[in-house]
């Protein structure tokens, strides 16, 4: 069975969730982050750790609901993957 590195994946999750609406763009850090997504698998199971930066004025519980709806069905589609789960994690918002 072939496996997906975590890059790749943390790469899918990034392009899917840059394509929110509200979403100004994911934020980076010196943790241990791949460009602002964590991948994390364990036992054929995989979750995703998104930091995002919104709009102003963007409703953030609806900007995560997508967020978390667009990078599940993504990584659905593209590696055959089923996160068990999404976690997205607002860091910034605005400016106005």
């Amino acid at each position: 069975m072939a496996t997906i590195s975590s890059d790749v994946l943390a790469s899918y999750a990034a392009d899917a969730a840059r394509e929110v609406d509200g979403v100004r763009g994911l934020v980076e850090s010196t943790l241990h982050r791949h460009k602002g997504v964590r991948v994390f698998e364990e036992g054929g199971r995989v979750r995703v750790e998104l930091h995002v930066a919104v709009d102003w004025g963007a409703s953030i519980p609806k900007v995560g609901r997508e967020v978390q709806r667009r990078v599940g069905a993504y990584l659905a589609q593209m590696a055959s993957v089923e996160a068990e789960a999404v976690d997205v994690v607002v860091d910034e918002v605005g400016p106005p």
